[in-house]
């Protein structure tokens, strides 16, 4: 357990180290500020918005920066739409797969468009190259970008004075993809290939086995560039079936661990961001602070858990909950793993999560059914949390009867419509398709378990598209056309309403004016308040989901322990 300490230690402490630059820097080119890369990248910026016909120093109210989202977001689903529908007569399809059905390419196109990369199939013997690259791997670029811009669109409502605009959303977007997403990608891109992870065009190859003399076909394609900023945005998702289990994926220790770092890297360098946006660095501090915290006591609970609580065998030499996981990582990696993607809206896997112990299972549930607020997806997580943040502000003022206050701007009605909104959306939704799903006549079929532990793998579906994560359980056979439909829509709405509603608060929060704390403001840095704010996220999440939780995973722990 010493080891699994140490090592937890050293990543927390890497990624902190790690952020705090990038921080810096995400918000010295959201800004506008000259960068490193400024000199050589100016001229490609400013190629790409001639290309697009935008001038970079038009400001955008909130509904053209909203609709903006939209259109762009609609274009990306009927580009992978239809590319997943086609790619049968395409090119680059060295296996030759064939179309897949209408309601899986619809699935497929909501999910990555809406950075969830939920899969409901198996990469390498579903998709061809060109649909793997050009439409994932493209948008994975793309979601990751518009969950930045739209956190930044937040953020200048914070900042702003009695203004009506909220910056340009193809400006934004355009950085983000060129100054970060894409540098970054391809450092870990080139690293990945060089531990050993797949990258190429060509068919994939048949070898002979030296065990038995059996062929074995090996599957290749471009999985690297892929893998890179699936992690780097908070994508997930996987190039093969079996995710970051898979050797081609994930091959080595140094390959799992800048993986695990870039899960989190650049939700928690955005904390780090916003502090230095907002001129107040100890904001960004306490919203560190408290996803820290959660993240550090889940993490204790699901090592714990797996190490201790996991039934134990006569003749077996390994202690603990192995089953599922895979022996170079061990159970501290995996465990570490599995609370990194589930806290942010990831979804890539290095073990079968439908193998961990049901308290373990539980916390992987509850992480992502409060929202994804727990470092999240890039910028998603850091305004989801913000909105947490805004309505423990409004609670403590209606406990000293104050007007309620962040960052200088008075909390009004309308601004807390739109916070109700971002907060519970996602365990609405998560709760009616999973009661839709439970009342479905061919459930059982689509089940490997019954009882509680089947309860939860519906659950668990469930709550991973009602939050964007994209993380499997496994047990559920989720390639049907209810389950296609119903969590193509899920995704959809989970996505922008919370986006609208960030945007249209972000305007609304613009046009007020900055007032200056005075004696009785409320403190948003302190430890009372990061205490607070923990018990507002605890308690809404709590409420949203322990009946469900009882009947899955709680009582899959009883029933197991008979």
């Amino acid at each position: 357990m010493s080891k699994v300490i140490l090592q937890d230690l050293f990543y927390i402490i890497l990624l902190i180290v790690l952020s705090i630059p990038l921080g810096i820097y995400i918000n010295q080119v959201m800004m506008g500020q000259k960068v490193f890369l400024t000199r050589m990248l100016k001229p490609v910026e400013g190629a790409i918005y001639r290309l697009m016909g935008v001038r970079d120093d038009e400001e955008m109210a909130p509904k053209k920066y909203a609709f903006s989202v939209i259109v762009f977001s609609l274009l990306g689903f009927v580009f992978v739409f239809a590319i997943l529908i086609l790619q049968n007569v395409l090119p680059f399809n060295p296996e030759h797969r064939s179309s897949i059905s209408w309601d899986l390419a619809f699935n497929t196109a909501i999910s990555f468009v809406t950075n969830t990369n939920w899969q409901a199939y198996s990469g390498e013997t579903t998709l061809s190259y060109l649909s793997q690259s050009i439409a994932l791997t493209v948008q994975n670029f793309l979601s990751a970008a518009i969950g930045i811009a739209v956190l930044y669109a937040l953020i200048r409502g914070f900042v702003g004075k009695q203004q009506s605009t909220l910056g340009n959303f193809w400006k934004d977007i355009t950085r983000i993809i060129l100054y970060v997403l894409i540098p970054l990608s391809i450092i870990l891109a080139v690293i990945l290939v060089s531990q050993g992870v797949v990258q190429s065009l060509s068919s994939y190859k048949e070898v002979t086995m030296l065990s038995d003399g059996t062929v074995q076909t090996i599957p290749l394609g471009p999985a690297a560039s892929q893998i890179a900023i699936k992690q780097l945005g908070t994508n997930g998702g996987g190039f093969f079936g079996a995710n970051s289990a898979y050797p081609f994926e994930n091959p080595t220790a140094l390959s799992n661990l800048l993986q695990l770092l870039s899960i989190l890297l650049i939700p928690a360098a955005l904390c780090v961001s916003f502090g230095k946006a907002v001129k107040d660095s100890k904001q960004g501090r306490s919203v560190y602070a408290v996803m820290l915290i959660i993240f550090i006591v889940s993490l204790a609970a699901v090592s714990v858990s797996e190490m201790y609580t996991a039934p134990s065998y006569t003749g077996v030499a390994v202690s603990g909950n192995i089953e599922g996981k895979e022996i170079i990582h061990g159970i501290g990696t995996s465990s570490l793993w599995g609370t990194a993607t589930t806290a942010a809206s990831n979804g890539s896997v290095n073990s079968m999560h439908d193998s961990y112990t049901p308290l373990s299972g539980m916390i992987y549930l509850f992480l992502m059914q409060i929202g994804e607020v727990v470092f999240g997806g890039v910028g998603s997580g850091l305004y989801g949390m913000l909105a947490f943040v805004m309505l423990t502000v409004f609670i403590a003022g209606l406990m000293v009867g104050r007007t309620p206050e962040y960052l200088g701007k008075k909390v009004a009605p309308y601004d807390m419509k739109m916070v109700c909104l971002i907060v519970l959306t996602p365990p609405l939704l998560t709760l009616i398709g999973t009661a839709a799903a439970v009342l479905h006549p061919s459930v059982t079929s689509w089940l490997t378990n019954s009882g509680a532990h089947g309860f939860s793998e519906i659950l668990y579906a469930f709550s991973s598209m009602g939050n964007n994560n994209g993380s499997a359980f496994g047990g559920y056979s989720a390639n049907n056309i209810f389950t296609n439909v119903l969590g193509g829509i899920i995704m959809l709405l989970v996505r922008y309403i919370p986006i609208l509603a960030v945007i249209f608060l972000a305007g609304n929060l613009a046009k007020k004016k900055q007032v200056a704390a005075s004696e009785g403001t409320l403190s948003t840095v302190n430890g009372m308040f990061i205490g607070l704010l923990l018990a507002i996220i605890l308690i809404i999440g709590a409420l949203s989901f322990l009946p469900s939780l009882a009947l899955g995973p709680i009582s899959d722990y009883f029933t197991t322990m008979k």
